[in-house]
C-alpha cells in the first residue's frame, strides 16, 4: 500500500518528540521539575539519544519554549510598522505574563545555574524575538519614521529591555494597557518636545 505522504526521519521524530513532551511538562509542573528521565517517559525516546541532541536538560527547555513562544505570539501585519512594532511587543508581554508564559522567568534562572544551556537559549528563544522585531523596524525606517543611524538591534533593546526589567522585577504593572504605554514612551521619548 503506497504512503500517503513521506516519512520524518526517526531522529526528526524523536527530536519533535522529546520538545513536545517537554512542553507538556513546563505546562504541568513548571521547569524545576523537569528531569531528563521524565522527558525520556513521556516522550518515549532514550536517554541516550536526548544526550546526542542537547548537552542539559535545560536546553531542550530552551528550545521547546522558544517553540511555543513563536506559536503563541502570531506577527502582526497591517502595512502600519509602529502599530505592529506595538502590538507586537504587547502581545509578546502578554504571552509572559500567562500561565505558559511566565515560565520566561524560571528559564532565565535555569540557564543562569546551566549555562551550557545558554547557546540553546541564544540561538531558539531571544534571536527567533529580536529577529521577530527587525522587518518593523526595517520598514518604519523605509517610511522616514525612525531617527537615522538606529537599527533594528538598538531599537529591540530600547523597546523590550524595560519590559522585561520590569517583568523580572516585579515591581510594576504589565497589564496590556501599561506595556502599550512602555512601549510608547520608549518609541517617542520621556522628555517634552524642544522649545516648550
Amino acid at each position: 500500500m503506497p504512503q500517503d505522504r513521506p516519512r520524518r526521519p526517526r531522529s526528526a521524530r524523536a527530536h519533535d518528540a522529546v520538545l513536545m513532551a517537554t512542553s507538556a511538562l513546563m505546562r504541568e509542573d513548571g521547569i524545576a521539575a523537569i528531569t531528563i528521565d521524565r522527558i525520556a517517559g513521556r516522550s518515549g525516546v532514550s536517554t541516550a539519544t536526548i544526550y546526542k541532541h542537547w548537552p542539559c536538560k535545560t536546553a531542550i527547555i530552551a528550545e521547546a519554549f522558544g517553540r511555543d513562544t513563536a506559536e503563541a505570539v502570531e506577527l502582526p501585519d497591517t502595512g502600519r510598522p509602529i502599530d505592529d512594532l506595538v502590538t507586537y511587543a504587547a502581545d509578546l508581554l502578554t504571552h509572559y505574563t500567562s500561565p505558559d508564559g511566565a515560565l520566561f522567568g524560571q528559564l532565565l534562572a535555569a540557564c543562569a545555574t546551566e549555562p551550557q544551556a545558554a547557546p540553546y537559549f541564544h540561538e531558539f528563544f531571544l534571536m527567533p524575538r529580536r529577529a521577530a522585531v527587525k522587518p518593523f523596524w526595517d520598514r518604519a525606517a523605509e517610511a522616514g519614521l525612525t531617527r537615522p543611524g538606529v537599527d533594528a538591534a538598538t531599537a529591540t533593546d530600547v523597546l523590550l529591555g524595560p519590559l522585561v526589567f520590569r517583568l523580572m522585577s516585579g515591581h510594576g504593572s504589565l497589564t496590556p494597557d501599561e506595556v502599550r504605554k512602555l512601549v510608547e514612551y520608549a518609541l517617542h521619548g520621556l522628555l517634552a518636545p524642544a522649545g516648550r
